[in-house]
């Protein structure tokens, strides 16, 4: 059975209904760590020795969040500049981290296909989230393929209970290794393993 580590990141958790119900829908799952870093630290002042015993406990790192301009949440980026120590995660002795697998679980407000070269963003998810799948290779750590669910913008009550069903199959597949990481490292996107429909409207 993996190990599986949530971090998530919302500045304004209260206004999105996408999140809540995925919140909602993983809650109490077995095996499976959730840790809210804008609960833990309302004042981006991370403690980096709990985040570190955190990672090192976990074989696999989930990043939850919403697509905010191209990229994460701003704690995201304080966890990562403070956490993911030179001689501990990278470097000659960084060791700490070999082995693992690193993913990003996003929200995004446009439909898929506005990720595209004739599409409003101009390319897609996946080219946005290099600084991340770099930082798993600096890290001795395998990039998973990301979860995206697009289109939230436009979901109704019933699509918004949908994905986040999904959602949970996704990680008890992933916990129970009936999902391998080796596998979506090979993807482009989780989606495609998990053969899910994707929010297009």
């Amino acid at each position: 059975m993996a190990r599986v580590l949530i971090n998530f990141a919302h500045p304004a958790l209260e206004k999105s209904r996408v999140h809540q119900q995925l919140l909602a829908a993983i809650k109490g799952i077995k095996g499976i760590t959730f840790n809210d870093l804008y609960e833990w630290y309302p004042d981006l002042d991370v403690d980096v020795a709990r985040e570190q015993q955190l990672l090192e406990r976990h074989d696999i790192i989930l990043l939850q969040h919403p697509f905010y301009w191209y990229s994460a949440p701003a704690i995201i980026k304080q966890w990562m500049d403070l956490v993911l120590e030179h001689g501990w995660a990278y470097g000659h002795t960084g060791k700490a981290l070999q082995g693992k697998y690193l993913g990003n679980v996003i929200s995004a407000g446009s439909a898929e296909s506005g990720y595209h070269p004739e599409g409003r963003h101009q390319y897609p998810v996946r080219d946005f989230l290099l600084p991340f799948s770099q930082t798993a290779v600096l890290c001795n750590m395998q990039y998973l393929a990301p979860y995206v669910i697009y289109g939230v913008h436009r979901m109704d009550i019933e699509d918004i209970r949908g994905v986040a069903q999904n959602y949970r199959n996704m990680l008890e597949q992933l916990r129970d290794d009936k999902l391998t990481p080796e596998a979506l490292t090979r993807l482009t996107y989780m989606n495609e393993a998990l053969q899910l429909p994707s929010q297009t409207r």
